[in-house]
């Protein structure tokens, strides 16, 4: 309650805009009671008129920063003209200049001989046959497979894991 004026009484002579208003403390406790008036909120009914936007436009903080239209070129447009230049550049170079298909030796036959012997060496570092690569691959899993069967033996001969298992 408020000593300066009857809450009771005030209930019944609040005009319109005018409210009992009590906020909490610090602590969580309601302070004592005061007359308050409430405004109505600033907002109208309809939309603003073209004058209205341009005013709260020009007073905006970022009023001139997004005005400017910037069409820049994007990723793909410029990967387009690269690629472009290169097929002209492409076109316009000597024909014979390119690598002969034959070049292995032995036109699609060559080309399946490459394939399976790993091809003529030419290049600085070979790549493996089909075969070797096979080969390489069966060596690692039984590699593997070997190792993993000692170090189980070895293993379970010193934690004694037959023992261990039903």
């Amino acid at each position: 309650a408020n000593p300066k004026f009857d809450a009771e009484a005030a209930i019944s002579e609040l005009g319109v805009g005018e409210a009992l208003v009590s906020f909490f403390d610090e602590k969580g406790r309601p302070n004592v009671v005061e007359r308050a008036f409430v405004l109505p909120p600033a907002t109208r009914i309809g939309p603003q008129t073209a004058a209205e936007r341009q005013a709260v436009i020009k007073r905006s903080p970022i009023y001139g920063h997004y005005e400017n239209v910037v069409d820049r070129e994007s990723a793909y447009e410029k990967l387009k003209g690269e690629a472009a230049a290169a097929s002209a550049d492409s076109a316009s170079s000597k024909p014979a200049e390119a690598a002969p298909a034959s070049e292995s030796g032995g036109g699609w036959l060559g080309g399946l001989g490459d394939l399976f012997s790993g091809g003529s060496g030419s290049r600085a570092r070979r790549a493996d046959s089909v075969l070797e690569t096979a080969a390489k691959s069966a060596a690692r899993t039984i590699g593997s497979q070997v190792g993993r069967e000692i170090i189980r033996g070895v293993l379970g001969s010193i934690l004694g894991g037959g023992s261990r298992r039903r």
